[in-house]
């Protein structure tokens, strides 16, 4: 019967998400084809068109749109980024201010903070913003945009049917995660980044059914559109077979770089934004002046090595391809592994719209490509005839460093190991990828690229009635009730109880006989009744509240029952008796009474005690 029970529970689960995931993974889908093309048509436009330069495309994407040749010119491909940063500027400022930055962080705010929620014009700037920011040559990725798109599409589904916050935030997941492992042709390191990254060390598990599903659909839309087909983004020229132990040694030492690259990217990333806030002027400008400063570096580059424009940019992802085929550099990959930080930091630094995330992985492919070739140096030194790094060899480094260094830089190890795989088409990468991933996120510590993730579920504000500790449980009468009791014994007139109430200044007394035992309870109010009737002489203990119908409370009970009592009742005080009444013997001892404020004193004491031991 208790499996009956589970398995209909689950089942009514499916039936409730999958529908709905299904839905938002086909409109995240079709969201990331019009993103993708948008992209795709800015970028033949400034680069090809305009400036006469036309980037290396990694091979599971090649260029759909195609524009009349024309000749290259350097001043202008340097010009084009601060125009795209003033258009981008222009309509992000003035119509959706929170679409500035990188939007996988503003999509992790709103999980967190916001219940979800994500304006319906946001997606729609995101986009157009975004595809003007890359394609003018702006150092961003494609998974922030995406992500704002995707989760707005979720978010809008669900306030729509006006879901609860906690369906509403699922369902911005969902979206996030689908358009991701769309555009990434990722499905289910999509579908893993999207519960990952949210928390340094935590999962939304709650999420990862719907997640996948979205994940999926969205993936097979978008891949289902003609000339963006079912292949990889990368291909690998060569075979790949880890069969060397001593290869996890050079794997390990580039995780521990990847760490401190990771770190550096970051510390350099927040202070070029902290330079950019503090600029006092208007914020529609500050992403054109981005541009310009990145436009500079693509002077600077451009007469010194043309070809690592390839990698600074827009995504850079063509380099990558060359840098898989072993076909950079060592210049090259050392030029693009510094520039793109920087360049990625002006950009979306100043305000510019784009994601971090591709950045990322250039920056990561070309440390691993540098640190293949140191690697293939030092086995030759170390190990002479062993023969342990091979082109083969070289070629995995470059997609194992991309790992490692979004392991440690956005703390997603295991969405980072999956997600290289798919994006590779191959998994035998699996057991250097791991091992990198994890050195690289644990030595990189709390550092993160996306400051708006929570630790874990515990901090983050969409749980934190998950994990409210209830300081009443366990906590009985007798731990916190007051034992001296102000009664008023049963013989006293009206007259005198008036005045012995008005003088100690409480509302309700216990009435108790001349053995202590309590026969009942009054108040203020029905003792200043009964002197409106006439009644002063009248003995209180013929017109009390009969004992046997006063709600009392007992040392062993719960103060959270006792809570309950006075709610239920509408009392703040219930005196405490010695046991539980046996009709036979009459009424039993007072022992004290216990309040309200009784209740929160103890409370209070219990909490400071806690917090003490936490600290």
């Amino acid at each position: 019967m208790k499996e009956f029970s589970i398995s209909t529970k689950e089942l009514k689960y499916i039936g409730r998400w999958v529908p709905w995931s299904i839905v938002i993974g086909i409109g995240a889908g079709l969201g990331a084809i019009a993103f993708y093309l948008l992209l795709q048509a800015a970028s033949a436009f400034f680069q090809g068109y305009v400036s006469g330069y036309y980037p290396v495309l990694p091979a599971g994407e090649p260029s759909i749109f195609s524009v009349p040749a024309t000749s290259f010119r350097l001043w202008v491909l340097a010009l084009i980024p601060a125009v795209g940063g003033l258009i981008a500027g222009l309509i992000i400022y003035s119509f959706a201010p929170e679409a500035e930055g990188h939007g996988t962080d503003a999509v992790i705010d709103a999980f967190h903070k916001k219940s979800g929620e994500i304006r319906r014009r946001v997606p729609i700037v995101k986009t157009i913003a975004s595809a003007i920011t890359i394609g003018s040559g702006g150092s961003a990725g494609r998974e922030g945009p995406i992500a704002q798109i995707g989760g707005g599409f979720g978010s809008f589904i669900a306030s729509r049917l006006k879901m609860s916050d906690r369906e509403r935030r699922v369902m911005m997941l969902c979206g996030a995660a689908a358009g991701i492992g769309a555009i990434f042709k990722a499905p289910l390191g999509g579908a893993l980044f999207g519960i990952e990254v949210l928390y340094k060390k935590d999962f939304e598990m709650e999420s990862m059914v719907p997640a996948i599903v979205s994940s999926v659909m969205a993936y097979a839309v978008f891949c289902s559109f003609p000339n963006i087909g079912w292949g990889p983004i990368f291909t690998m020229p060569y075979d790949y077979t880890f069969n060397h132990p001593y290869e996890l040694i050079f794997y390990a030492i580039l995780g521990v770089a990847c760490a401190a690259a990771a770190i550096f990217y970051i510390k350099v990333f927040y202070g070029t934004r902290g330079l950019f806030r503090r600029l006092n002027i208007p914020n529609h400008l500050k992403p054109a002046i981005g541009g310009a400063i990145l436009g500079l570096l693509v002077l600077l580059v451009g007469y010194i090595e043309p070809e690592a424009l390839d990698g600074i940019l827009g995504m850079g992802y063509g380099c990558i391809q060359l840098a898989i085929n072993v076909k950079c550099g060592l210049f090259i990959l050392l030029v693009v592994a510094i520039a793109k930080i920087f360049a990625t930091s002006f950009t979306i630094g100043s305000g510019g719209s784009g994601g971090v995330f591709g950045p990322s992985l250039v920056i990561g492919a070309m440390l691993g490509g540098l640190f293949g070739w140191l690697s293939l140096y030092l086995s030759q030194l170390f190990f002479p005839g062993a023969e342990i790094i091979t082109e083969a060899t070289l070629s995995a480094f470059v997609l194992v460093g991309m790992a490692a260094f979004i392991a440690g830089a956005a703390k997603v190890p295991i969405a980072a190991i999956l997600m290289i795989s798919e994006m590779a088409g191959s998994y035998s990468l699996l057991v250097p990828l791991m091992l990198t991933s994890v050195v690289a996120y644990t030595l990189s510590g709390g550092w993160t690229i996306y400051e708006n993730q929570e630790k874990t579920r515990k901090e983050s504000p969409a749980h934190s009635r998950e994990f409210i500790v209830d300081i009443l449980e366990g906590i009985k009468v007798k731990d916190a009730y007051m034992k001296d009791v102000l009664t008023i014994p049963a013989d006293k007139t009206v007259k005198e109880g008036l005045y012995f109430a008005e003088e100690m200044g409480h509302m309700t007394y216990p009435v108790v006989d001349k053995d202590g035992k309590m026969v009942g309870i009054t108040t203020i109010m029905a003792l200043e009744k009964q002197r409106e009737e006439g009644a002063d002489y009248r003995k209180i203990g013929l017109i009390c509240v009969k004992e046997q119908d006063v709600i009392v409370a007992y040392p062993d009970e719960f103060l959270e029952d006792v809570l309950h009592k006075m709610d239920t009742y509408n009392v703040g005080r219930l005196p405490v008796m010695k046991k539980e009444r046996e009709e036979e013997k009459g009424p039993e001892e007072l022992v004290g009474i216990i309040s309200r404020s009784d209740i929160i004193r103890e409370h209070c004491r219990r909490w400071s005690r806690v917090k003490g031991e936490s600290s």
